[in-house]
């Protein structure tokens, strides 16, 4: 097996470069969630005290939903904050969901990665030095770059707590 972290072609260069490690983070998250039945998707831990793959999943999709039009400098619309969000609930955790198929939740994830391939393949490398603002309670800012480079990141954190539950799930479902 062969791995690079080329660009598309019609990218420039370093903003290629970076989109293609959320092209692979994003491949990655497809590989680690296959085949989980519904239970597994809804497991939240051995205490249920822990955030789902589904909670997970939909976490991922609007945090990177949210930098997509930050790269693209326009505000968020309210109509994909009622279809992706919120970001939080009202205790400051990941929302709760349960039911929704992994289908579902990977057709609207792979949604918002092709907003942002079209958003990327709109930039240039000089944009990357561009400072945007992000957070939800204390306004944080930071470059274009770091944000593509956080997508992929973020993705490949919450891919850890996804692993973290899959082993879980198999070993108090074989040893109850």
């Amino acid at each position: 097996m062969f791995f690079d972290l080329k660009g598309e072609d019609n990218m420039s260069p370093i903003v290629g470069m970076l989109y293609a490690a959320v092209r692979e983070n994003s491949g990655r998250l497809q590989f680690i969630t296959n085949v989980m039945s519904q239970d597994e998707v809804d497991y939240r831990g051995p205490s249920n005290q822990f955030n789902s793959t589904a909670q997970l999943i939909k976490h991922i999709t609007y945090v990177d939903l949210n930098w997509v039009y930050r790269l693209k400098e326009q505000p968020l619309p309210h109509s994909l904050v009622e279809q992706y969000g919120p970001m939080i609930d009202e205790n400051n955790r990941i929302p709760m969901i349960k039911g929704k198929s992994l289908d579902s939740l990977l057709t609207d994830y792979e949604y918002i990665l092709t907003m942002l391939k079209e958003t990327c393949s709109q930039l240039t490398d000089a944009e990357l030095d561009k400072v945007v603002t992000f957070g939800h309670e204390n306004e944080k800012r930071a470059t274009i770059r770091w944000g593509l480079w956080h997508i992929a990141d973020y993705s490949r954190y919450h891919q850890a707590n996804i692993n973290q539950l899959r082993k879980w799930y198999k070993e108090f479902n074989l040893n109850p």
